[in-house]
């Protein structure tokens, strides 16, 4: 993890995602949706049965990235989606499943 430039064109945000995403495949899916767009961040199950996830990138490619979560892999019922903007000067370089 790298320090984020100042001028960089590059959002963060908070993902909750609610619905039945564990168990599901929703984690490996969405590490290999954000390899193919080139998003950056991680995603996690939470205690409480929502998955969570940091992604970062482009507005334009954060943007599909939110509509794949909206929808999830085929086995999955997404109810809903919360997003928080994040202020963070780290760049993560990579995404992946923590």
């Amino acid at each position: 993890m790298k320090k984020l430039h100042a001028k960089a064109e590059v959002e963060t945000l908070a993902v909750r995602v609610t619905g039945k995403v564990q168990g599901v495949g929703f984690r490996m899916a969405t590490v290999r949706q954000a390899h193919s767009l080139g998003i950056s961040g991680w995603v996690r199950n939470l205690d409480d049965g929502a998955v969570e996830a940091l992604v970062q990138g482009p507005h334009d490619l954060v943007d599909a990235m939110l509509s794949w979560l909206r929808v999830g892999p085929p086995a999955a019922k997404v109810l809903d989606i919360d997003i928080q903007e994040v202020h963070d000067e780290r760049y993560y370089d990579r995404f992946e499943q923590i």
